[in-house]
């Protein structure tokens, strides 16, 4: 007999009782597969297969951003490094806890999905093309955008691909738009190449934490590009020991009762002694500041715009230490009296503002309330 898969033939013999008998042949057997079992591991094949194809997708969003998957673009426009000025629509400017320049910011969506729903995923970024200013313009994210009202809240973007920085850390998040930031910190910063246009570009990648399977999109900070601009600041602030001085649209300080033999001076006031009367001294500090610039250093310069009532009584005086020498401060715009040619960014110069008083007595003598103007200014070469 010969057997076969799915087959039996052959011939066969039946035992006889005496009389002839006709062999018969055996019929064939087909033998029919386990068609529920193969079934089942058909189904269970097929559903790993779709498990290990599995793809997860990462868009851009916002007001501020530009383009389609993968290719997408945006820009902070004009910047400096004080952050003084109006920044562009959707772009936010800190300047508070944020040491040696400012911060822009502008919020921006990430929206991930994907075949089968839902995921769970992280998203990372770097650098991939960096500014041709580096140290002036760095870029920085913030996740949530409800903890980026501050600069503290800000972490600088990795420019190392095999080292991205997180956006969306884990454990990830699953399908959904989600709202984070992007800072930019410009440096307040002064010398060659400080100031001008410049791009770079941003990788994000979203990766399901399931499989591994990644989703790559570009961010090109060139529409518009960043236009790093000079800009000036010129600040008064009270010195240690000195009259307060109030800061506002115009800054103010109050000398008080003052009189010609110097009897009773304020808090904050000293006397010097002076020909003709005397002179009530102040310390303040002129606080400059300036970015984008060539030039590392600054003049400060300043001049009686709105003079006293009566100028032969009361009259300003500078002076670079408390004992002086005082010299009385210019009336007219041009020239000006100087106080320093080579100031720095973020420098607090000390100066003593000095107020004579006249100890005239007669037809010549004045007793009453008094005010004047001095108008500084802050020149970049």
């Amino acid at each position: 007999m010969t057997i076969v898969p799915g087959q039996i033939s052959g011939r066969l013999r039946l035992p006889t009782t005496g009389k002839y008998s006709q062999p018969r042949k055996a019929k064939p057997y087909s033998r029919r597969p386990l068609a529920p079992i193969v079934t089942a591991i058909t189904v269970f094949i097929m559903a790993q297969g779709i498990a290990r194809g599995g793809t997860v997708a990462l868009t851009l969003s916002g007001a501020t951003i530009n383009g389609t998957s993968p290719s997408y673009s945006t820009g902070f426009g004009a910047v400096n490094g004080l952050g003084v000025g109006t920044p562009g629509a959707g772009i936010t400017v800190m300047t508070s806890g944020v040491s040696g320049g400012a911060l822009y910011s502008l919020n921006y969506n990430l929206t991930i999905s994907g075949e089968p729903a839902p995921h769970t995923a992280t998203v990372t970024a770097y650098v991939s093309t960096n500014f041709s200013k580096p140290t002036i313009l760095i870029l920085e994210t913030c996740y949530p955008s409800s903890a980026c009202s501050g600069a503290s809240g800000f972490a600088t973007l990795s420019t190392i691909p095999a080292s991205p920085t997180p956006v969306i850390p884990s454990p990830g998040v699953s399908d959904g738009t989600y709202t984070a930031s992007l800072g930019l910190f410009v440096a307040s910063a002064n010398g060659a190449s400080s100031s001008g246009s410049d791009s770079a570009t941003i990788t994000f990648v979203a990766t399901d934490t399931s499989n591994g399977k990644t989703s790559t999109v570009t961010l090109a900070l060139n529409n518009p590009s960043e236009n790093i601009q000079t800009a000036v600041g010129l600040q008064l602030a009270t010195a240690t020991g000195g009259l307060p001085v109030s800061p506002g649209a115009d800054f103010a300080m109050n000398f008080g009762n003052v009189n010609g033999i110097g009897v009773g001076p304020g808090v904050g006031l000293s006397v010097v002694p002076a020909a003709g009367g005397v002179i009530y001294s102040t310390p303040y500090l002129i606080q400059p500041s300036f970015s984008g610039f060539s030039s590392t250093t600054a003049s400060v310069e300043v001049y009686v715009s709105v003079g006293f009532a009566h100028p032969t009584i009361l009259q300003l005086e500078d002076a670079a230490a408390s004992g002086g020498p005082y010299s009385a401060i210019s009336t007219s715009s041009a020239p000006q009296t100087s106080i320093t040619a080579s100031s720095t960014t973020g420098s607090s110069l000390t100066r003593y503002l000095g107020l004579f008083v006249s100890s005239v007595n007669g037809p010549t003598a004045f007793t009453g309330s008094d005010n004047a103007t001095l108008t500084y200014t802050l020149t970049v070469p």
